[in-house]
């Protein structure tokens, strides 16, 4: 009797975790993964670090290779490999090698759907120009630091005001270029309300990138077939080389291909197990659609964090248990040089939008006691409910100490809490950690006080 299998398309965070899992509660299942790229559990968020050379080798952004999957683990991991089709009624994937041209067909007993996020690429004139990248996969930014150490490039053009647009940017100023940066948007960082994407546009202007905001991407120069500029509504930046921030969206082509019913923003919408309309057919990481628990409503994010939770918990049910994903808050946080940054919960556009009613409150103050060495500035906003006062949301933009106090925020929305309930929270202090009155709590009175 041939053992039970289950095929993984997706060989990343989502993907592997769910694979591990899955083996690890059921040694005697069977599991092959199928992955395009060549590489597997390599952390995408560290691409920027390591074009900025503050990581130095690629391997150190690889957590696990393929072999050590097979060798370790027994999951037959197939990189290189492309699943072009899948048969529902069928029960089996259609697999492409990517290497040999050949292809076959894969049968499963339970099929995971993995295959993460795909970036933005404008279809405008000039696009297929050399030396334009977009930053998804380690791969690319393999692909883009070997460009950067072949040299030629003095100027640089992001387009997109987003985590990967701002984290790139700061990535080729380090590389000692010329950084230019348009967004379309009033102010960077879209996740953020504007008066604290105007704190981070600051702070980019502050270590010399030049920043074309209301700004809308028409066009790219080349010649010879390689990029020499970008052409926006108002003017014409020449380049040597462009990166793409322009956000992603859900790698669900093959899944809508298949009639795997799709949610939020063409993401695959599943339950809280992970499971898709369709029986023994799964999808987790950036493909897959969250629910977030401050709106109530579906949602879609695409975060290694998220990728790796909704991963574990499909490979949990995979391998015979029970888990849940209940939702997320939509907690992010970067680094822009010496300035943190982060949010999680709901922004003002977002309650506008749902008709919710709310006061806020920001506040600046330090990142540990005024008089200890080295207490940065912090600017904090809380929303919060008009009426019932319950926290909606929280952003955060400061220098070192300031990001992770997003946690405490994000810990709140988890738990329903109102800004009247945060002031009394038994948080730590000591004056090389924080004032005696910790920024968040700070906010979250001042939010009080407008009720």
């Amino acid at each position: 009797m041939s053992k039970e299998k289950l095929v993984v398309i997706g060989g990343d965070a989502a993907g592997m975790s769910a694979a591990s899992q899955a083996k690890r509660r059921r040694p005697e299942l069977a599991i092959v993964v199928i992955e395009r790229s060549p590489h597997t559990s390599f952390s995408a968020c560290g691409i920027p670090y390591y074009v900025g050379r503050v990581v130095d080798a690629e391997e150190k952004l690889i957590i696990r290779t393929p072999e050590k999957f097979r060798e370790l683990d027994g999951i037959d991991v197939r990189v290189l490999h492309e699943v072009e089709k899948i048969d529902v009624p069928g029960k089996k994937v259609h697999v492409r090698n990517l290497k040999t041209g050949r292809s076959a067909w894969e049968p499963y007993d339970q099929l995971l759907i993995a295959t993460g996020a795909v970036p933005f690429c404008p279809q405008l004139p000039g696009a297929d120009a050399v030396d334009i990248f977009g930053v998804s996969t380690l791969e690319s930014g393999l692909e883009i630091r070997r460009r950067l150490d072949k040299g030629g490039i003095k100027k640089a053009v992001v387009v997109g005001g987003g985590y990967i647009g701002l984290e790139m940017a700061e990535a080729l100023v380090m590389n000692g270029l010329e950084v230019s940066l348009i967004s379309r948007p009033p102010q960077v960082m879209g996740t953020l309300d504007d008066d604290m994407g105007a704190l981070v546009s600051q702070a980019l202007r502050d270590v010399g990138v030049t920043l074309y905001l209301e700004e809308e991407l028409t066009s790219f120069k080349k010649k010879a077939g390689k990029v020499t500029g970008i052409v926006t509504d108002k003017r014409t930046l020449l380049t040597d080389i462009v990166i793409l921030g322009l956000g992603v969206r859900p790698n669900t082509a093959l899944a809508a291909a298949a009639g795997i019913p799709l949610g939020e923003k063409g993401s695959i919408r599943v339950n809280e197990r992970m499971e898709t309309g369709i029986a023994g057919i799964w999808a987790a990481g950036d493909c897959a659609e969250s629910f977030h628990l401050v709106s109530r409503k579906p949602f879609y994010v695409a975060l290694g964090t998220v990728a790796n939770r909704q991963g574990r918990v499909a490979g949990i049910n995979l391998g015979g248990g029970y888990a849940t994903f209940p939702g997320v808050v939509g907690t992010a946080v970067t680094k822009i040089c010496t300035m943190e940054v982060a949010r999680t919960g709901l922004q003002e556009k977002e309650l506008r939008k749902l008709g919710i009613e709310w006061v806020s409150a920001v506040i600046k103050s330090r990142t540990k006691a005024g008089y200890y060495p080295d207490a940065g500035e912090i600017t904090v906003k809380v929303l919060a409910e008009r009426g019932s006062g319950r926290l909606l949301g929280g952003q955060i933009v400061g220098m070192e100490g300031s990001a992770k106090r997003i946690d405490t925020l994000a810990t709140a929305l988890h738990a329903g809490f109102t800004v009247e309930e945060m002031i009394n929270l038994d948080l730590g202090y000591a004056p090389p950690f924080s004032p005696v009155w910790d920024p968040v709590v700070i906010a979250a009175r001042e939010a009080a006080k407008k009720l």
